[in-house]
């Protein structure tokens, strides 16, 4: 487009997470001159959300080291940035976006980067005072302000949110009890032998571990005292931190007509089934061409990285996003990276000794490498994406051995 030509385009963003802001800034450092819309529903500015469950809850961080952008950033970029304001509908045949029940707002391109919102507890007291969850910067202040005055914290959940939190609330000094279904801690994720590795470092730091078993109460008067397992087992707790997973907030999406399916279905290039609108972050069940498969990653690295890609896509291009899945997470002493996505696997190797607690771990399904994970173990996520990413087959001998480099694998795979 001529410079000379002002631009007419409205493109609306939905939710000022970190997905949205990554797109309007990209917009404009695209050279978009349009208007450009983010609207959040939180009356702060689009943040990250990983120092939530780390050191923005133990009071390590402050709140400015979790924003996207300083606080002068959308003005200068002339980005209108609606904070809490609710989006109440998109409708796709006027193509426009209703607020807070009223006003209309036209759009050229709409994109939902609406997120993911905890799963409630479903047993009688789940509505007691001192019942906790953890998904915005305003619950990790609530939360961190109930574990400073705790004796007890019991985390029900084994997930990553849940091992962040109980990792966190014993660095505070807290009691810390966790109550989880599955026989181990990330189970589902890592499989046996790494949740053997999380339950053996959280157990190591004190944590209280009540594994292959649920809730079925929670009691107390006003405030949660007591949380009853399934099996009959009472423990005490001051606070109750529920980490029982996450849902897509799809609801805006459904009502418009968009295709559903754990979350909102896009091809490669971030669209939905609805023309003009497009999903990005924990919303959006993105076709992955390299894996070949839908993937919704409820992590960090797909807002940051979908962002950008969304936005080029918004303005024209036909950009694939095909990104090798990533994520990180960091309990007491113990960081990790993990990179790719063991849906299934046949084989789990290792380079190092996990009691060491600095190894890497290489997950195979019918001898391709579907994810490794990198545990104190640093500069190799890169490589490691590189080789799940290649279509052959990688030597399991030189994947255990700590001699031959994983940057020398992934060049030869490359």
């Amino acid at each position: 487009m001529d410079p000379a030509v002002s631009d007419e385009r409205i493109f609306v963003i939905v939710g000022a997470s970190l997905a949205g802001a990554k797109a309007a800034e990209t917009l404009r450092s695209e050279g978009f001159t349009g208007r450009v819309v983010l609207i959040g529903d939180e009356p702060v500015r689009p943040y990250e959300r990983p120092p939530l469950s780390k050191g923005y809850l133990r009071g390590e961080a402050a709140a400015d080291e979790a924003f996207v952008h300083d606080e002068g950033f959308y003005l200068e970029h002339d980005i209108e940035l609606r904070l809490s304001t609710e989006v109440t509908g998109i409708d796709p045949t006027t193509n426009e976006i209703t607020v807070d029940g009223e006003e209309r707002i036209p759009y050229s391109a709409a994109l939902l980067a609406t997120g993911a919102a905890p799963r409630q507890l479903k047993v009688p007291g789940a509505h007691l005072s001192g019942v906790r969850y953890l998904r915005t910067m305003a619950d990790a202040d609530q939360l961190r302000a109930s574990i400073a005055t705790a004796n007890r914290v019991v985390v029900i959940g084994g997930g990553w949110i849940g091992c962040e939190v109980a990792a966190s609330a014993r660095q505070m000094n807290a009691e810390v009890a966790m109550v989880e279904m599955a026989e181990l801690p990330l189970e589902r994720v890592l499989g046996p032998e790494l949740g053997r590795f999380y339950r053996d470092v959280h157990a190591d730091h004190g944590v209280e571990m009540h594994l292959g078993v649920g809730i079925s109460e929670l009691r107390g008067g006003s405030q949660v005292e007591e949380v009853v397992l399934a099996d009959g087992r009472v423990l005490a707790a001051d606070v109750v931190v529920a980490g029982v997973g996450v849902t897509p907030r799809t609801d805006l999406a459904q009502q418009a007509g968009l295709a559903i399916d754990n979350g909102v279905i896009t091809n490669e290039w971030l669209a939905t089934s609805v023309p003009n609108v497009f999903a990005a972050g924990d919303v959006a069940n993105a076709w992955h061409p390299i894996l070949d498969r839908r993937v919704r990653l409820e992590h960090w690295s797909s807002a940051l990285n979908q962002g950008p890609v969304v936005a080029r896509n918004m303005l024209g291009a036909k950009a694939a996003y095909e990104r090798i899945l990533y994520f990180f997470s960091d309990q007491y002493e113990i960081g990790m990276e993990y990179s790719g996505l063991a849906v299934e696997w046949d084989q789990v190797l290792f380079r190092g000794d996990p009691a060491s607690r600095e190894f890497i771990a290489f997950w195979l399904n019918s001898g391709r490498l579907v994810a490794g994970m990198n545990v104190n173990v640093w500069d190799v996520a890169e490589s490691i994406a590189t080789l799940v990413a290649s279509p052959g087959h990688v030597d399991p001998t030189k994947l255990v051995d700590p001699d031959v480099e994983l940057s020398s694998l992934a060049r030869e795979s490359a």
